[in-house]
This record gives C-alpha cells, structure tokens and sequence, in this order.
C-alpha cells in the first residue's frame, strides 16, 4: 500500500470522524443542524419507533462487533493493519451519518423546562459532557484512538510493532474508569426537552454504554492487562464518579491505556 495513500485515507477518515461528531452535538441538543432528534415527525409511530430501534441497534453492532479482538484478527487480513483503525472509524462514523439521516422523531414531550436560566444551565452542563468526551480522548492518545497516529508511522517508514502499550492513568481515568462514558451520559440525558424520541435514544445509548463496557470493552481490558487492570477495577469506579471502599493509591497514577 502507497504510504501517501495511508496518509491521505487516515486524515480523510479522521475528517468525515470530526464533522461527524459536531453533528452529533447539533442532533442531540437539536441546535444548529437541519434534522435532529426532535426534528418533524414523518410516518406513524410504530414505523418510527421500528426504524429508530434498528437504526440504534446497527450502529451498536457495528461499533461493538468491530472493536472486538477476534474480529480485528480477521479483519487485518482483509484490511492493511495500517489503515484498519481509520476503517473502523469511518465505517462508525458513516452508522452515524445514516442514524442522523433516517432518524424519525417522537416528539411528545416527557418534560419540558420553559424557564431561560434552567434551559440554559442544562445545554451548559451537555456542552460540559460533550467536553468531557472530547478532551477525554487526549487523556489516553486521540490520535491513536482515531487512526491518524498509525497512518503517519507507517508514512515515515515505521511499522507497529504488535506490543501492548504500559497500562497507567493520568487526570479523569484517575476518578472513573470510563470518563468518555460518562460524558455521553450527561451529554445525552442534560437536555430541557426530553421527548419520546430524545428519552429513546438515551435509554438505548445508556443501556449500550453499560453493556458494552461492563461485559466487553472491560473483559478485553482485563485479558489484556490481567490483575493490574483487575485492580484498578477495584479502585476507582467505572462510569459514575461514587467513592469506593478501601481504595488505595495503587494504580492510581500516570497515564490510561490506549483503546
């Protein structure tokens, strides 16, 4: 594979990656974008509701199925290892892009605060959550995590060499264990208008967030980093930021593990 090809098709990913994401703030705060999650309703609410779930279970597929080991094994068969984060990146990105397209709004109103300084306070705290997300991503490395580290080695004439990168913790990953979680959460649920639509998707988020943390993403980190990642488990708390019994100093200190 042509290096400046690599290069050029890492930065390309990370772009459609970025746009991607700003989107993502506009449709679930239901600013600035012109379809969100509580745009115009179309069709009827069963075919709505049908279409929602299926939208929001591939996209779960996708992201899960993809992020797993065993698949990554057989994927780089068919994808240059180079270039097989970005594919991943993208292929999530474009599961978004088709959930933002064909998403059908549900827009009876759970709650709704007509109050400016409460409507105000809680865009301010998602926008917190949102930052949270974000600057979570450089707490381990953003450009591993979204492709560009590993096109620019290999454009230098550097391969990976399969290690496993040290296990630490630095900032945030110091209080939870999954900072960019917990930031979707109050990204997702910070919002003064919860309609039936909008309390769908964080209901189906939240519930995907859990699942794939708890009995995936956290399995993987374990066959991976054995007791060391068994025992910051026991120190620090996974997404919520409640305090622990006997927590020691252990583990507790440096820099989190790339994902």
């Amino acid at each position: 594979m042509s290096r400046f090809f690599a290069l050029l098709y890492g930065a390309a990913c990370y772009a459609v990656f970025f746009l991607t994401f700003l989107y993502a703030i506009g449709f679930v705060a239901g600013l600035g974008v012109p379809k969100h999650v509580d745009s115009i309703a179309t069709g009827d609410f069963a075919t709505a509701l049908l279409v929602d779930v299926a939208l929001l279970g591939t996209f779960a597929l996708q992201h899960s199925g993809m992020a797993r080991p065993g698949f990554k094994r057989w994927w780089t068969r068919l994808v240059p290892g180079p270039i097989e984060r970005s594919t991943y990146v993208l292929l999530s990105s474009l599961a978004l892009i088709l959930l933002f397209w064909q998403w059908r709004a549900l827009p009876q109103a759970i709650w709704r605060f007509n109050d400016e300084t409460v409507r105000l306070a809680l865009y301010g705290l998602s926008a917190i959550g949102w930052l949270l997300v974000l600057s979570g991503t450089f707490m381990i490395n953003h450009f591993d995590l979204f492709g560009l580290r590993q096109v620019w080695r290999y454009s230098r004439g550097r391969h990976e060499d399969g290690s496993i990168p040290p296990f630490v913790t630095r900032a945030c990953y110091r209080i939870v264990r999954h900072p960019l979680m917990l930031g979707f959460l109050i990204a997702f649920w910070s919002t003064p208008t919860m309609t039936l639509g909008h309390l769908l998707f964080a209901l189906a988020t939240t519930g995907y967030i859990l699942i794939a943390v708890k009995f995936l993403e956290e399995r993987d980190l374990v066959a991976t980093y054995g007791d060391t990642y068994r025992e910051y488990q026991r120190n620090v708390p996974m997404i919520l930021p409640l305090p622990k019994r006997n927590r020691s100093a252990r583990g507790l200190h440096g820099t989190p593990q790339a994902r």
